[in-house]
């Protein structure tokens, strides 16, 4: 494979990067042993700025939380030079809260008769301008565009008029005391402390009839898109009440449906270029230069199934849940619900490398489906430098892949201040397929624990979808419940 222009995937020359050894960092928001998470509080969207300063997170009762790196001072305070150091220089990087405010709050459609959470679906940063951090968030039906910026607040230190009796009193007619008019001093205004203050900027709403699942800025700062599971629109960010469906994939007969959105992205740098999935398994590269609507793709990525493998869960299990580009746009990682898979933007015949996540569950795939969590949706995330990728599973378990070739290298992480470690090595395999075999998991204080052949528990009631790869270095952001755990290598 091609390194590209990042570097995003190893020549053989070169050989393998060596295996990070993972370290916890910081958790904000640890509950105590045996205390009950309460259902607003569980973090459902994680999300760094493109300078790594800023972190951002979402929950399901409508807040967004804002954190903000404390170390880059140490080491000179220029992101920019920080970038050109290299990826593999080891740094504990330290974050502390910063601010939070309701982003949106519970609705109700009249029209429907459907209630609308306020749970925060997605969140993106936008450029930064004049000191100020611009992101958006989405629910289920309305993206916010949002400004965060330092505000000195002002107050009155000194009142204007003397108080003397002899011409407060309103009993008495207009009569100054000897000497003239009383001496006016005028109101000192002086600054107080600065408070960070967010406000809404603008709403982009009723454009969507079925629920939001992915907004993406697009690399010219200008738009963005928003993506339901029938359609995707493009919207420009000074622009509220307008947008261009530009993806639709809705029958003229409901009953033909066949499948629907799942996850939009654009292009980190082609501005025209979009991928989306589907939830067969399919991911779909548009060019919006085209045509105004784009109904026909210029690739399609998609793996053929093996003869005699169909089963009930295949359609089920097929659906893609996250996709994001590399950080070059080369390419481009999918999260299903049995593994990740690496695909080059430039080879569509299938996938260049294949690494299974859930694979000990298939025995267990009935038993999924009954209890619903066959249809949990794990996002995945991608190094700056391209040569690893992560996803989320249970028992708040997280696994982390080389992707470089001749990589074996398969780490196993728990969301806890001790996380347990395991290091995979993985069989022999082809050039054109990267494998890797589920590590040993030890459950902690599951209620519904199982076990796979080998004898290793896990806990459905526990998982972590959410994570976040540092754009530049080697740390990474996850959220359990409500708990955000970050680790770095």
């Amino acid at each position: 494979m091609d390194s590209g222009d990042g570097g995003e995937v190893a020549s053989a020359a070169a050989g393998p990067p060596t295996p990070l050894e993972w370290k916890f960092s910081q958790v904000f928001g640890e509950r105590a042993a045996g205390e009950e998470v309460q259902e607003v509080d569980i973090i459902s969207a994680i999300e760094f700025d493109k300078s790594g300063d800023h972190l951002a997170t979402g929950d399901r009762g409508g807040r967004v939380v804002l954190f903000e790196r404390t170390d880059a001072k140490e080491h000179g305070g220029n992101r920019r030079d920080l970038e050109k150091m290299d990826y593999q220089v080891s740094r504990h990087p330290e974050f502390r809260y910063k601010t939070e405010f309701q982003s949106h709050e519970p609705e109700f459609d009249y029209l429907k008769s459907l209630e609308i959470e306020e749970k925060i679906n997605k969140i993106r940063w936008c450029q930064t301008a004049n000191g100020a951090v611009f992101l958006l968030s989405t629910n289920d039906k309305t993206i916010k565009f949002w400004k965060v910026q330092e505000k000195k607040m002002k107050k009155i230190s000194e009142i204007n008029v003397d108080s003397d009796p002899s011409y407060n009193s309103l009993s008495n007619e207009l009569s100054f005391p000897p000497g003239g008019l009383p001496s006016l001093r005028l109101p000192v205004v002086t600054s107080g402390e600065t408070n960070l203050l967010a406000r809404c900027r603008r709403v982009y709403a009723h454009a969507h009839d079925y629920h939001i699942n992915s907004i993406s800025n697009n690399s010219d700062g200008e738009t963005f898109i928003s993506a339901d599971d029938l359609r995707i629109n493009l919207w420009n960010l000074e622009i509220s009440n307008q947008s261009f469906n530009i993806v639709d994939v809705k029958p003229t007969n409901m009953e033909d449906l066949t499948e629907v959105i799942t996850s939009a992205e654009f292009h980190p740098t082609h501005c025209n270029m979009l991928a989306y999935s589907s939830s067969k398994g399919s991911i779909r590269l548009i060019d919006l230069r085209q045509s105004a609507l784009c109904d026909s793709h210029s690739k399609i990525f998609e793996e053929q199934e093996a003869p005699g493998s169909r089963s009930f869960f295949t359609e089920i299990i097929a659906s893609i849940s996250d996709v994001k580009f590399a950080r070059d746009g080369r390419y481009l990682l999918s999260r299903d619900y049995m593994s990740l898979k690496l695909w080059d933007v430039n080879m569509d015949s299938g996938p260049v490398a294949t690494f299974q996540v859930h694979e000990y569950l298939r025995p267990k795939l009935c038993d999924l489906y009954e209890n619903d969590s066959i249809f949990d949706k794990f996002e995945c995330c991608l190094s700056g430098d391209g040569l690893r990728v992560a996803t989320g599973s249970y028992s708040n378990l997280f696994r982390i892949f080389g992707c470089a070739q001749g990589s074996t290298e398969a780490t196993t992480l728990e969301a806890s201040k001790n996380p347990m470690r395991r290091q995979v090595q993985t069989p022999a395999r082809p050039t054109r397929s990267l494998t890797s075999s589920i590590s040993r998991v030890v459950r902690r204080g599951a209620e519904s624990p199982g076990a796979d052949a080998n004898g290793n528990s896990f806990d459905f009631t526990t998982k972590l979808l959410h994570l976040a790869w540092h754009p530049s270095e080697n740390s990474i952001a996850c959220a359990a419940a409500n708990s955000l755990y970050m680790y770095y290598a």
